[in-house]
């Protein structure tokens, strides 16, 4: 069998380049783009307060006009290996998501490191999360079905926060969407991994992203699992989730362990396994079907979630 997918044959060809300091330093420096206009769609950008002291969130919202009364939403965290982006890169998903299931989606643009390490991020995301709670009423969301959920770091994050939101017992979201999330530091101390087929997100980028987010070396003792989700010993108690990943990903075997052990634990998880496909596989080659495909079964899993048969 070919190491790629067939849809994805030319990613042979993407070069094994990683990201340090000066790429993060250089990737960052745009401005935030105001949104486009869309008929169907209300899109707003709103600060909400950070925690304890903490500076305000940015998030940009995504609501469909026609929507009356209360309806499901999804806080949404962006990828980036916790050192690049900002909550406008997955517009263009987060706009599908609003329409195709009539929701709120809320971008979270959470700090990044160096600049501000763990838990900087999941903190921000928490605080995101309280305040759609909070205005749940005038933003016209249903508080008992708000699903958190982002891809690669922002996948990361998400699971980080349902531990958070989990252990502080005043928040419960209905659901975790965790697309090739970024969650052990660990694999960065690993030598036994093939990579000659990663892509995308290399061991090297993997190493400065999670140096940058932690503020020490990777894979050493006293990591704590809001930063590195895979950490956690008892995962009981958390909310169903869905994982998708694929198997030329840097993240493969520590998804597929989380899975498994969600299910141990006795939460429920889907796993989809996308063979041949490699990290950000869905974005770098967005109009094949297998990419497509991929986005399909998120929107099935959040529908089936949020939605849920009488």
């Amino acid at each position: 069998m070919p190491a790629f997918h067939h849809d994805l044959r030319l990613g042979r060809f993407i070069p094994p380049l990683s990201v340090g300091p000066r790429v993060a330093k250089f990737a960052n420096r745009g401005s935030v783009k105001p949104p486009d206009a869309a008929v169907d769609l209300l899109i707003e950008d709103v600060d909400v307060p950070g925690l304890e002291g903490a500076p305000p969130v940015a998030l940009r919202l995504y609501r469909p006009r026609a929507l009356t009364g209360r309806a499901p939403a999804l806080l949404w965290l962006h990828g980036g290996g916790m050192v690049l982006g900002n909550h406008v890169q997955d517009e263009a998903s987060n706009i599908n998501f609003a329409r195709t299931l009539g929701i709120t989606v809320a971008s979270v643009n959470y700090r990044l490191a160096p600049d501000y390490p763990a838990p900087a991020a999941v903190e921000d995301a928490y605080a995101a999360l309280a305040w759609l709670v909070g205005n749940a009423g005038s933003r016209g969301v249903d508080p008992g079905k708000i699903a958190i959920g982002g891809a690669s770091a922002g996948g990361g994050v998400a699971a980080g926060l349902a531990l958070l939101a989990h252990d502080r017992g005043t928040i419960t979201p209905a659901f975790q969407l965790l697309v090739y999330p970024m969650i052990d530091d660990r694999t960065v101390a690993r030598t036994d991994m093939d990579t000659s087929n990663v892509r995308v997100w290399t061991r090297r980028s993997n190493r400065f992203g999670w140096a940058s987010y932690l503020g020490t070396e990777p894979g050493t003792e006293g990591v704590s699992a809001y930063a590195a989700p895979a950490r956690r010993a008892d995962l009981s108690g958390l909310p169903p989730a869905w994982i998708g990943v694929g198997s030329l990903d840097l993240f493969l075997d520590e998804d597929v362990a989380y899975a498994a052990r969600l299910n141990e634990a006795g939460v429920s998880c889907e796993l989809m396994t996308v063979e041949g496909a490699f990290h950000g596989f869905d974005a770098l080659f967005a109009k094949t079907p297998v990419a497509k495909e991929f986005w399909q079964a998120q929107v099935d899993a959040l529908r089936t979630s949020l939605f849920p048969a009488p």
